[in-house]
């Protein structure tokens, strides 16, 4: 593998892209640490410390996940990748939803485009939202740090200096998605997607190395990563499984041409949801933590319902916060898979242009065969994102790591599944120009 990569540097064309993907990010990582105007850097740095010492709270963490530390540094980066992620989901759900986005949607490139200028502007005003909520928080630093010693991280507390940090934030998004988009069209890979697991990667040697200093023992730590390492083959593999539907074409005449008469499979994986059905649940989870966080009182004499959210859905130890979080990804992942995966309107594709399942007609038993097959599929798909996202949870309460545990959740879905399809990509260009894969 090492020579196949050693190769790809020698092609000048891939080599460009090559080097200037890695370009762009370590100019992301360099504006992780770049901090906000306004912001006191060595006070941010002892509350996060207090924090780490602490416990702290895990309200923002996968929105700290995703930035790869940069929201709690309070950077001009701090609100990461999250506002593009969170744009794109909610602009593919309205497809469903509005007849318009629908239509685009089947406009091929041009539709794509105008859905991609869509996606570009509720970033945007998400990020201004976000910020300000942010921004709000580093006001009242002791409830965003967990740390009762934090009590200012700010220079000034002005209605104008609070403007400038939301618009800093804001065009900091802003960049962030430019860059990716450069990523995307100058490198290699999908841009956003290697900048989230940029931001993942960034934190992970960090969240391994806190495992070791908290108790010092080398044995706990490499039992940690050899158990990591089964649990990444084992993610690999169910991210590499798919159940292939045959699909077989039939021969038509054009002219004096015999065309058809081909075979083919719709790939169907086992995983179609990815790591969407854990950001929702993780997104509404947080819901009543941040209601109760706003209705905290100082003295202490909370109404009954902050002290059972409290007690029960904040801290990832307790049996009914495995329960909701692990019922709620059941649920988000049937009900993703059942919007992005439209059986009757791929029976419909494949009627048209002749294709059918040997057995099968085509038509609606086409469309109520791939929906028996995607419902069996899905199954074993959910139970395998929950048992994941539940990897941090368990491992918070049996060796006490934070709840950003590398070798589990979202992170690792991320890391595994951005990895394959960047070594997928490399592979293609270099069989393009007669050379070995990295898969051999």
């Amino acid at each position: 593998m090492l020579s196949v990569f050693t190769r790809a540097f020698k092609t000048p064309d891939l080599r460009r892209k090559l080097l200037f993907t890695l370009g762009i990010i370590v100019l992301f990582r360099l504006g992780s640490f770049v901090p906000t105007p306004n912001v006191n850097y060595s006070a941010v740095q002892d509350c996060i410390s207090g924090a780490r010492d602490g416990g702290g709270n895990n309200l923002l963490g996968m929105a700290n996940l995703f930035s790869g530390g940069a929201l709690l540094q309070l950077s001009i980066f701090a609100l990461g990748i999250m506002p593009y992620i969170t744009a794109s989901i909610i602009v593919q759900l309205l497809t469903v939803v509005i007849p318009r986005f629908e239509e685009l949607k089947k406009e091929g490139q041009q539709g794509q485009a105008k859905m991609t200028q869509y996606t570009r502007y509720l970033t945007i005003a998400l990020a201004v939202l976000q910020s300000a909520t942010f921004v709000t928080f580093a006001q009242n630093p002791a409830s965003l740090f967990g740390n009762a010693n934090c009590t200012s991280i700010l220079y000034r507390d002005t209605i104008q200096d609070t403007v400038f940090m939301v618009l800093t934030m804001t065009a900091g998004t802003g960049l962030i998605m430019w860059l990716g988009e450069l990523i995307t069209d100058k490198g290699v890979g999908n841009g956003m997607s290697l900048l989230i697991f940029t931001s993942i990667t960034a934190t992970f040697p960090g969240s391994l190395w806190a495992i070791q200093q908290r108790d010092g023992r080398w044995d706990l730590f490499l039992l940690v990563i050899g158990i990591g390492l089964l649990i990444m083959a084992a993610v690999v593999f169910v991210e590499q499984s798919q159940r292939r539907v045959p699909v077989q074409y039939a021969k038509k005449m054009v002219g004096r041409q015999m065309y058809g008469g081909t075979s083919t499979y719709i790939p169907i994986k086992v995983n179609m949801a990815n790591v969407i059905p854990i950001i929702f649940a993780s997104s509404m989870l947080a819901l009543p933590q941040m209601i109760a966080q706003f209705q905290q009182d100082p003295q202490g004499d909370n109404p009954a319902y902050v002290d059972w959210i409290n007690t029960y859905l904040v801290q990832g130890d307790h049996p009914i916060y495995m329960a909701v979080f692990t019922a709620m990804i059941l649920f988000f992942t049937f009900f993703y898979v059942s919007i992005t995966f439209n059986p009757t309107e791929v029976a419909d594709n494949m009627k048209k242009y002749g294709g059918f399942i040997p057995g099968i007609r085509a038509g609606r038993p086409t469309a109520e065969y791939l929906r028996y097959v995607i419902t069996r599929i899905t199954v074993p798909g959910a139970i395998y994102l929950a048992l994941v996202s539940l990897i941090p949870l368990v491992a918070f309460v049996l060796i006490g790591a934070n709840q950003d545990f590398p070798f589990g959740g979202a992170s690792i879905l991320i890391m595994v599944g951005v990895g394959l399809d960047t070594v997928k990509q490399i592979e293609s260009q270099l069989q393009q120009r007669h050379y070995e894969g990295f898969l051999r």
